[in-house]
């Protein structure tokens, strides 16, 4: 079989033009995504970084909450002393 020189012709040229065009580009193209991946991760890790900093910030907040229900119950419980004292002041003058 005898293939015609114009078939290697156009071969070579499509092989110059994808070595000197298409590869570049592709390269191109390439570093382009693995910058746009690496500044990704970059802002991945800040996120990261920020995320646990607000959580260890609002960790308090629960401590909070339970610092208001001890309140509250230490509001009762003050009452509750405040009317026994009465009582216990009352029962004393009374003897005096």
């Amino acid at each position: 079989m005898n293939v015609p020189a114009i078939v290697y012709a156009i071969w070579w040229i499509l092989l110059i033009v994808a070595i000197l065009v298409v590869l570049p580009v592709a390269v191109y193209l390439l570093h382009r995504l693995f910058r746009a991946a690496r500044s990704i991760e970059r802002y991945t890790a800040e996120a990261l970084a920020a995320g646990l900093g607000i959580a260890r910030h609002t960790a308090a907040v629960s401590a909070l909450n339970r610092t208001v229900t001890l309140g509250s119950e230490l509001g009762a419980v003050a009452g509750s002393i405040g009317r026994h004292s009465a009582a216990i002041e009352k029962a004393l003058m009374d003897r005096a």
